[in-house]
């Protein structure tokens, strides 16, 4: 390893030897809001550290590629990169009256590390540009997950964790099989490599065999990486898992996860099976994927009456719209970008969306204990404060202007008719008319209700200056970023230069 390596690696290596001070700190009694505190310092650095190599402000590497070409810390990597560190500051940020808590005061320190290392390996996975390099990564990200959700050893927490793991390992099973397949065929697992020798393959001239061994490998790797994706059929897990999980971890995983198993996938697919003939073929598979995805997780929200478990299927919906831009293939026809750059737009959306969500949930789940919609009710009443920040998040998830959810809708369902797909686009329009459905019924709770006076009344005492703070920047960015949503657009055209 070089010096160039060390300035490309340099947001990897500072949280993770962050994460082990951290530890160590926590094990000599330290104060845990100085330790909250320091991992929140520590958070904002790294993510100067990845400002840093997009601007060059202090040095710029002499290369992007390092550890033997099986790393790059392109605009691409790098953006993603911001996301997952911004979901990961505003977990911890917003959740700092749940990490002083009496449930979690005995082991916040190994709460705060193992998101740091699940964050670390979700940064790796998204600069990775080698199959072995990307599978290392993806179970360095997974590992810490499995342990955060049976953190606090209550049933449903325990019950979660076994589900994950079981499920994650047996998706990495499958992803490795489409890894070796890949593999196989064409004897590199360098994903430029790949790119080249499947460029000289003719795929409609008497080489069925490849192609067919091609598609499969694809199938398979879809698969693989739509358990963290949380696309049918792989969605099985979440609304169990977000219903015991801690609230912050359910709000970590919910963006930061997608995030970057997006971001790979995006990477694999746009690097190795560039090919046209191919491009055709996965990208009906992601359409057809889009349209049952958003379809059951909106179905199955209806009925929910756990709020946890409702943002569990609301998130699968959401995984489907977001799928629309890897649909919507770039060349079809002559537009300036291509889908994936909507795709990217939704996340970062869809990051500050939630997280506002998510916020107000974590205090209010921690101070009533009460995890049903039913426990919302008159909460305007209760905190308008806290209100409003709940509110702009679910208008933001149906789709209302001026927010970023609106616009994201439009720029998505946009791609989709543009690349060929307007059955996919009047699918999305369909399942958004019936996602209103299941958030409007929570914002009536919320506003025209009577609070109950056993549950609400004393949410009051648990305002905190930060959790405010979070809930307020996540609303403001999502109006901003709906009203003005070329600063985004335009950071995601630079970012996907590496097409």
């Amino acid at each position: 390893m070089n010096l160039n390596d060390l300035k490309l690696l340099s947001p990897e290596i500072f949280l993770s030897l962050s994460s082990l001070f951290l530890l160590v700190l926590s094990l000599s009694k330290v104060d845990a809001k100085k330790i909250i505190n320091l991992s929140i310092i520590s958070l904002i650095i790294t993510i100067l550290l990845v400002c840093n190599l997009w601007f060059g402000w202090l040095f710029e590497p002499s290369t992007k590629n390092s550890l033997l070409g099986s790393f790059t810390s392109d605009k691409f990597s790098l953006f993603f990169k911001l996301l997952i560190l911004l979901a990961s500051l505003i977990t911890v940020f917003g959740s700092f009256q749940y990490f002083i808590s009496e449930r979690t005061k005995n082991y916040f320190g190994e709460f705060i590390s193992l998101i740091f290392l699940s964050v670390v390996g979700m940064m790796l996975l998204v600069s990775s540009t080698e199959l072995i390099t990307i599978y290392v990564s993806l179970e360095l990200s997974a590992l810490p997950i499995i342990v955060l959700l049976s953190i606090h050893r209550s049933k449903l927490g325990i019950e979660s964790g076994i589900k994950f793991f079981i499920l994650s390992a047996f998706s990495s099973a499958i992803l490795l099989y489409g890894f070796i397949y890949l593999y196989g065929l064409t004897g590199s697992t360098n994903l430029l490599l790949i790119q080249e020798y499947i460029s000289k393959m003719s795929l409609t001239e008497g080489s069925t065999f490849i192609k067919y061994g091609l598609i499969v490998s694809i199938v398979l790797i879809i698969a693989g990486f739509s358990f963290k994706m949380a696309i049918v059929p792989w969605q099985m897990w979440i609304p169990d898992v977000y219903q015991g999980a801690p609230t912050p971890v359910a709000a970590f995983l919910s963006v930061a996860s997608k995030s970057s198993a997006f971001a790979v996938i995006i990477r694999i697919f746009y690097t190795s099976f560039s090919n046209e003939d191919l491009m055709l073929d996965w990208s009906l598979i992601f359409a057809v994927l889009a349209a049952i995805t958003m379809t059951l997780g909106n179905l199955f929200a209806l009925n929910q009456k756990n709020i946890k478990r409702l943002l569990g299927y609301s998130t699968i919906a959401q995984a489907g719209y977001i799928l629309i831009g890897l649909a919507a293939i770039p060349g079809t026809n002559s537009i300036n970008f291509s889908g994936i750059q909507g795709s990217m737009y939704y996340l970062a959306g869809y990051l500050f969306t939630n997280m506002s969500i998510f916020i107000v949930i974590t205090i209010i789940i921690t101070r009533t204990k009460d995890e049903t919609i039913d426990g919302l009710s008159g909460f305007i009443k209760i905190s308008p404060v806290y209100s409003i920040i709940l509110l702009v998040g679910l208008l933001s998830l149906i789709g209302m202007p001026p927010t970023v959810g609106f616009m994201s809708k439009v720029i998505i369902f946009g791609f989709a008719i543009n690349s060929g797909y307007p059955w996919l686009a009047l699918v999305g329009v369909v399942n958004s008319v019936l996602a209103a459905f299941y958030y409007l019924r929570i914002i009536r709770f919320i506003v025209f209700e009577e609070p109950p006076k056993d549950k609400l009344t004393q949410v009051h005492l648990l305002r905190n200056n930060r959790t405010i703070l979070a809930g307020a920047i996540c609303s403001i960015l999502v109006l901003l970023l709906g009203i003005i949503p070329f600063i985004l657009l335009e950071m995601s055209k630079k970012a996907i230069n590496f097409i």
